[in-house]
């Protein structure tokens, strides 16, 4: 099957020398070819630039041709931290915050992620293997390409097993490349709150090897936060994790600064994710390191926390990405175009510099810059095209419109 997406207002991202990670002032770099055409043939991009270079097609049979006037056509987003699989959302907690409860209340009184535990305990893996693709279904629908999926509501063998069995079902069932993180110390289960030595040493010495024996997981993760897993905690797990041959991630910085991004970096972090604390200290260790920072403004948004330094950040000359966080309790929303329009607005970060941070820079976070977030030749990630709009900017600017008319690729 041919494609050919022809009189493109802009086409973004494309190119052949297009950097892995984009940072500092480069990161209000795009590249754009305005009037463009945009060929795939078996959903491989096999041409593009301007429409005044195209010859035309010799042959026309099996031949499909998208008229884009006035609109832009762009790779699709990957999202780098997300919570994707789980039982049940939890609206009456965002009640409780409007009563005044904060995050951190609620979770001490057995909300939070130990309601999403106790909840995922009682689907069956089946069930939650449907409602997560559903939601998928959904992400795609607006634009994502690529993603991660954390465990993390399962804290027990049991369940964080369920877990990771229908995240590799849903890479299988998926076109889009889907990333597995094993995040076991995502909180102390009830009955391990004054027995932190047992839960880790269930963690290290029965999950991790049977996450292994079955190949489930890309990378390891651990919320590394007061009240959660400290920063001593957090290094054990993590070089545990390593020994399977799991790349090391971190939640760090949400509430407090403790530590936990030096240290983390120095297990070898691909990324560290929320920031929404960031100290001096922290911003020179990622100076000098090739570890990609993560924002999560939905998560800051809903749970009216501070939002990530970006200009700090990119000041420093230090890349970022953003994501959706997309869970129940903290972020529960997957659409990057809204994380783009927060971006922007309570970050101050420029259209181009978040649009960056969606593509280029998540894909690195996930370790696919080989395929993801850019348009080359070759390139068989999702396309997609948007709704005629008059600028790009117009995207983050019109928060509540949905820009997407169509999704290739997907």
């Amino acid at each position: 099957m041919k494609v050919l997406i022809k009189n493109i207002k802009g086409l973004v991202q494309v190119g052949e020398n297009i950097p892995q990670v984009i940072s500092g002032t480069k990161m209000k770099e795009l590249p754009l070819i305005n009037d463009a055409f945009l060929a795939l043939e078996n959903g491989e991009v096999v041409a593009y630039g301007p429409m005044s270079d195209w010859e035309g097609i010799s042959d026309w049979r099996d031949l499909e041709v998208i008229d884009a006037s006035g609109s832009f056509v762009f790779p699709s987003f990957v999202d780098a931290h997300t919570h994707s699989v789980f039982a049940q959302p939890r609206a009456e907690e965002f009640v409780d915050r409007i009563k005044g409860l904060s995050y951190e209340e609620i979770a001490l009184k057995g909300g939070g992620i130990l309601n999403s535990a106790r909840k995922l305990q009682e689907m069956p893996e089946d069930e939650l293997f449907e409602s997560a693709q559903l939601r998928i279904d959904k992400m795609k629908a607006l634009g994502t390409g690529a993603l991660e999926i954390k465990s993390g509501y399962g804290l027990s063998v049991a369940g964080e097993l369920k877990m990771l069995r229908v995240i590799k079902r849903l890479k299988e069932r998926n076109r889009i490349p889907i990333k597995a993180t094993f995040l076991g110390a995502h909180a102390f289960p009830a009955e391990f709150k004054e027995n932190h030595r047992g839960y880790i040493d269930l963690i290290i010495t029965e999950m991790l090897p049977l996450v292994a024996a079955e190949g489930l997981a890309d990378y390891i993760d651990v919320f590394c936060e007061r009240n959660y897993f400290s920063v001593e905690e957090m290094v054990e797990i993590l070089h545990a994790g390593k020994k399977y041959g799991l790349i090391p991630k971190a939640h760090v910085n949400q509430f407090s600064a403790m530590g936990g991004v030096k240290q983390a970096l120095a297990c070898g972090a691909l990324s560290v994710d929320h920031l929404e604390e960031l100290t001096q200290e922290d911003v020179d260790a990622l100076r000098h390191s090739s570890c990609m920072p993560v924002l999560l403004p939905g998560c800051s948004h809903f749970l009216s926390l501070p939002f990530g330094n970006a200009r700090l950040l990119i000041d420093n000359d230090i890349p970022l990405a953003l994501a959706s966080d997309f869970n129940p309790g903290s972020s529960p929303s997957y659409n990057l175009f809204q994380i783009w329009s927060l971006a922007c607005v309570k970050m101050k970060m420029t259209p181009e510099e978040a649009f960056n941070a969606l593509t280029i820079n998540a894909a690195y976070a996930l370790g696919l810059s080989q395929t993801q977030g850019k348009i080359f030749l070759g390139y068989k990630g999702g396309i997609v095209i948007t709704n005629e709009i008059s600028s790009l900017e117009y995207i983050p600017y019109s928060f509540g419109e949905n820009h997407v008319q169509r999704v290739l690729n997907v």
